[in-house]
């Protein structure tokens, strides 16, 4: 993810897989015209060369890329990459201007530092399936929350990194971890249980710390997702969406807090002034008091999505597989227009890479391992 957004704002990206199988999310599914739907997210614009390290040719071909690098990223398992040189302390040693990042589940100290990890270990690990699902049931987020926040912070330390040789000339080693990324987006959750002695309740799909905040119910049989933030718009919403102003000032519900103790009796109140009206007409009324809303869309609702189409924020890319679909990155930069390059085939770009670099046919050869045991 961390590289990808490099890629698509103009730095060539060179990704060192693994001889024929690649890297393994390549499998993950076929669902993409043959291609797996997690690769072509991850890896648009980026070029594939594939090495076996082990050997010692494959291993010179990766030295000779380091020697011409400015970013290197890796996420060996546990301790891989300091038995090989690679981690990024080695790197920065022996090549001072480099940045070099390392990706790993747990980080490089503590007494998790050798385990492996994934990202909904990570999620059990953190606590986030204890504040996510209903009040019966834990879940899962059904998004990879922790690789997606990594390769965020990764991306941000590159930057900030690039930024300082820019302005020292030094390169700069640094690691961001998976169970560190999710410890910072459980921050609010973990500082609420802590310092309140009380856990936070999984809601559903309603707010676990601020009432009204979810899905209401409207007289077609509809849900309408609304959002209370102030008591602004606690007012607002009780005179010009429910009509009675009375409400607001009632000794139940005249606080955040009053609300969520009283969670049960306010939606009853809400639901049965809803009942009057369609979802449309609940969503027209909160639109008109400023209150922010939604509709509940699936995914395949969600592609159709007229802002998502107005906005011209699909693309099309190359791949092995011929054209496919792609969601443009989110930074919008007037006069500059994202890379967004073909997804490319395991290897596809040895040859080219190898012989820019100086070495010959027979490095190929050796270097992806033709001929010995992978």
């Amino acid at each position: 993810m961390a590289t990808r957004h490099l890629a698509d704002w103009g730095a060539r990206v060179i990704k060192v897989e693994r001889p024929e199988v690649g890297d393994f999310a390549r499998g993950y599914d076929k669902v993409m015209h043959g291609m797996s739907s997690q690769f072509v997210w991850t890896n648009r614009t980026k070029e594939s060369v594939a090495l076996d390290i082990k050997t010692e040719d494959g291993r010179r071909a990766l030295d000779a890329l380091l020697e011409k690098a400015d970013v290197f990223l890796q996420n060996l398992a546990p301790g891989a990459a300091k038995k090989l040189g690679l981690d990024a302390k080695s790197i920065v040693a022996r090549h001072p201007s480099m940045i070099a990042c390392d990706i790993s589940g747990y980080g490089s100290t503590g007494p998790y530092r050798s385990k492996k990890a994934y990202d909904l270990l990570v999620q059990c690990e953190t606590g986030f399936l204890s504040i996510n699902g209903t009040p019966e049931a834990q879940a899962k987020c059904g998004l990879s929350i922790v690789d997606i926040a990594t390769g965020m912070y990764a991306l941000n330390g590159v930057l900030m990194a690039l930024y300082r040789r820019e302005r020292t000339g030094k390169g700069t080693a640094f690691e961001v971890s998976l169970f560190d990324s999710m410890t910072e987006w459980m921050s609010y959750p973990a500082y609420y249980t802590r310092d309140s002695g009380t856990p936070l309740t999984r809601a559903g799909a309603r707010h676990a710390t601020i009432a009204p905040y979810g899905p209401f119910k409207a007289g077609d049989g509809k849900a309408v997702f609304f959002g209370i933030q102030n008591e602004r718009e606690w007012q607002a919403f009780c005179a010009r969406v429910l009509e009675d102003a009375s409400i607001a000032a009632e000794p139940r519900f005249n606080t955040n807090p009053h609300r969520l103790a009283n969670h049960a009796e306010l939606e009853a109140v809400i639901t049965e002034r809803f009942a009057k009206w369609s979802s449309d007409e609940v969503a027209e009324k909160l639109d008109a008091a400023s209150i922010a809303n939604a509709r509940l869309n699936d995914v395949a609702e969600f592609l159709q999505h007229p802002q998502l189409h107005e906005r011209d924020r699909i693309r099309t890319v190359d791949s092995p597989v011929g054209p496919l679909q792609v969601f443009k990155p989110p930074l919008i930069i007037e006069g500059i227009e994202p890379v967004l390059g073909p997804v490319p085939a395991v290897g596809e770009h040895t040859a080219q890479v190898l012989a820019e670099l100086g070495l010959g046919e027979a490095t190929l050869e050796s270097a992806s391992g033709a001929g010995s045991a992978q």
